[in-house]
């Protein structure tokens, strides 16, 4: 018979088994009090309207219906606003990513002789800003104002995901930077072909920021080019759609009320929100489990090191 490590029996040990069932049991809990609100979502997303005013619906639908996402894609242009918010998503998320990590790789090469000073002067605008109103002048004077440019340029920078692929990149050994050098390489090349292949994982995890912001934002939509239906997007088009409900049924999440744009489709409030809540949060929930041991390791990297 094969005897079992001492190491082994010793990790069998009685408060290695509490605090296995502890720790366990605490996962459990928070895996609960995370997933069971967005199951509830889902559920009342698919409840009928009418029924949901009862309360009671916990984890599954009890009158099934698909009234609700009816509403949602036949109130309001949300074909033509889901484009444009993928665009800018997929277009926002890919420029952005690239200059930070250019500017990120630039600022941590130690020959650089203003590098304190430039990663100063990008800090502080973590903290400071120029006000809503100085914001909107700029962006109106750039000529931003009604384009679609408006979701990409002002995002170009990231302080916080310059600082985390900063932080990546100087943890990179020298000699594979300096081998590059001594073959001929310039910047640009070792930061095409050195730099950015060995950032994988940062850049996962500064991507997945930027691409939730970018699918996200709604207030620029507002500020800038509410008055271009052609240039909404997803969020901006569900938050008027919830605002119309709210108004139509008096601000009262209980209320009942009759759409007569979707073939008198009764939804409520609450019914809304929920749906609305299921129909931006899928193609985030899609993307994630791809980055996700991107982003574990990313933010591990950042973190020790920033």
């Amino acid at each position: 018979m094969q005897k079992v490590p001492t190491s082994r029996l010793r990790y069998f040990s009685l408060s290695d088994r509490l605090f296995d069932i502890g720790n366990v049991t605490m996962m459990i809990c928070l895996m609960v009090v995370t997933i069971y609100p967005f199951v509830n979502m889902i559920a009342v997303s698919f409840n009928d309207a009418n029924d949901a005013v009862r309360g009671g619906i916990y984890l599954w639908p009890r009158e099934w219906t698909w009234d609700n996402y009816k509403y949602i894609f036949g109130e309001s242009d949300i074909y033509g606003a889901t484009l444009i918010s993928a665009l800018r998503t997929l277009i926002g998320t890919a420029i952005a990513v690239f200059c930070t990590a250019m500017l990120a790789y630039t600022i941590s090469r130690s020959e650089f002789v203003l590098r304190k000073f430039v990663t100063m002067f990008f800090v502080f605008t973590m903290y400071f800003s120029g006000g809503l109103i100085p914001t909107y002048l700029l962006i109106k004077d750039l000529g931003l104002v009604n384009s679609f440019w408006v979701y990409i340029f002002p995002g170009i920078i990231g302080v916080f995901n310059m600082i985390v692929i900063r932080s990546f990149i100087e943890g990179l050994p020298d000699g594979i930077l300096e081998s590059a050098r001594i073959d001929g390489a310039g910047e640009f090349t070792t930061f095409i072909r050195i730099v950015l292949p060995l950032t994988v994982p940062a850049m996962a995890t500064v991507s997945l920021f930027v691409a939730v912001g970018q699918w996200n934002s709604w207030f620029d939509v507002f500020l800038y080019n509410s008055s271009n239906i052609k240039l909404s997007t997803l969020q901006y088009e569900l938050m008027k759609i919830l605002q119309t409900s709210n108004t139509s049924a008096t601000a009262s999440a209980g209320d009942v009320y009759q759409s007569a744009g979707s073939g008198g489709t009764n939804v409520t409030p609450t019914s809304i929100r929920a749906t609305m809540t299921i129909v931006a949060s899928v193609p985030i929930l899609i993307v994630y489990p791809f980055l996700q041991k991107y982003f574990v390791q990313g933010m591990t990297v950042g973190g020790v090191k920033g």
